[in-house]
């Protein structure tokens, strides 16, 4: 992982001992990726190439993560089904810290919609096609709980940095170029 990318930011996992216990006892590898509004990703688990901590910072808007309870469709494939049975929802320049049941039995995903609604209790009202009204878990711990005017996201693109601990590194990439 590049210094300017490990530095400011492992250093505070190192702090709050966020990869304590895993194979290298610290990330390994950082993914990045852009949602616009409206694009999400499918509920789906990290699977056992990684240890069982996620360590995931939000830049750019909020976005709400789903959490589902794992089932089969005909073929055996998991997916999750219906209502997620938690939302999760990320506020700008935060960290997520993602282990125990919550990566381990739950799939996670982020639903393809342009707007969330109904984050705040009680704060339900009349939902399109591709919304879904389910209190957020973490409301009560927001920083800035007036950003979302009655419990509603309008999603804007937002970046996110998931750091994971990789549990089998390959040197192919360092020879490749030419790193000892």
């Amino acid at each position: 992982m590049p210094s300017w990318l490990a530095e400011p930011i492992c250093q505070r996992f190192d702090a709050l001992k966020v990869f304590e216990g895993t194979k290298h006892g610290a990330p390994n590898h950082c993914l990045v990726n852009e949602y616009e509004a409206g694009q999400g990703i499918m509920p789906h688990e990290d699977g056992g190439a990684y240890s069982n901590v996620v360590a995931t910072v939000s830049l750019g808007a909020p976005i709400v993560l789903d959490l589902w309870e794992k089932s089969t469709d005909e073929e055996g494939q998991q997916k999750g089904r219906g209502r997620p049975r938690h939302r999760i929802l990320q506020e700008e320049r935060s960290l997520l810290i993602t282990k125990g049941e919550a990566y381990e039995v739950l799939l996670h995903g982020i639903s393809e919609r342009h707007r969330d609604v109904g984050l705040k209790e009680g704060s339900g009202g009349e939902l399109g096609d591709d919304e879904c009204e389910q209190p957020a878990i973490n409301w009560e711990l927001l920083g800035d709980k007036e950003a979302f005017v009655d419990g509603v996201l309008q999603r804007k693109t937002r970046v996110s940095l998931t750091f994971r601990d990789v549990l089998k590194v390959s040197k192919m990439g360092q020879k490749l170029f030419g790193k000892r």
